[in-house]
């Protein structure tokens, strides 16, 4: 069935800049050690739900029709991407301003100001230039993507949510049962400790009270299983 807006899908994609031919962008390993490129996290195709805005809109309006296993190539101009570059949100600040807090600018350093995140853009005489523009803001972009999989059960579509979320777990980890409209999630051992787990559950829960309306409680248990004699952690399980 080809893909259409509100479906859950995955797809790889290669993310070039069309003036230069650049890489800047992929999903995939290779391709990322043969451009120099990192990523935070593991290389693993792309989670979406067409047409929330989680990618460019031109992307999303080339990805509809698409079925799994297609490629395609999708180019997408700036104001169906990042934008247009704005001369405004380019700012002059004291080098004072960053030398006080032990941070060395550079050009082309990524830099927080006053919250957001801006560029680097030059330093000399006192001062630095400061680019609040998205990097790609005023490129043309041309995506080659293919389609991996539409999914369509919803157990497969809680997972998917849970590992966008919590991208350090595999989504297969997490125990998943719905009955009567009551959805528990049991969160494997793997996530107890990572940072902001508390917060991390919340942006779960909005994410799921937006997709699926359907679900009328949302409960999360974590299980503590005994371990071996002398591995010292409780038997026992906790909800929350």
């Amino acid at each position: 069935m080809p893909l259409k807006n509100g479906d859950y899908a995955y797809l790889d994609y290669v993310l070039r800049i069309k003036e230069s031919g650049e890489v800047v962008d992929t999903t995939i390993e290779e391709v990322a050690k043969e451009s120099g490129l990192k990523r935070d996290g593991a290389f693993e195709p792309q989670f979406l739900i067409v047409g929330e805005g989680w990618m460019p809109k031109g992307l999303e309006e080339g990805l509809i029709g698409l079925e799994p296993g297609d490629r395609k190539v999708i180019e997408v101009p700036p104001e169906k991407g990042y934008g247009e570059r704005d001369p405004s949100k380019l700012r002059l600040l004291p080098l004072r301003r960053f030398t006080s807090q032990n941070i060395n600018p550079v050009p082309g350093m990524s830099i927080e100001v006053d919250g957001r995140t801006a560029i680097v853009r030059a330093v000399g005489a006192g001062r630095v230039q400061v680019d609040f523009n998205h990097p790609l803001a005023g490129r043309t972009l041309v995506y080659e993507v293919t389609l991996r999989k539409i999914l369509e059960g919803t157990e497969e579509r809680i997972r998917a949510i849970l590992h966008r979320r919590i991208p350090e777990v595999e989504p297969e980890k997490f125990g998943v049962s719905i009955c009567d409209g009551k959805l528990t999630v049991e969160i494997p051992e793997d996530a107890f400790y990572l940072e902001g787990l508390q917060l991390t559950k919340r942006a779960v829960v909005s994410d799921l009270e937006k997709h699926m309306p359907e679900l009328e409680e949302i409960s999360f248990v974590e299980v503590f299983k005994r371990k071996a004699a002398g591995a010292g952690k409780p038997a026992g399980a906790q909800a929350q």
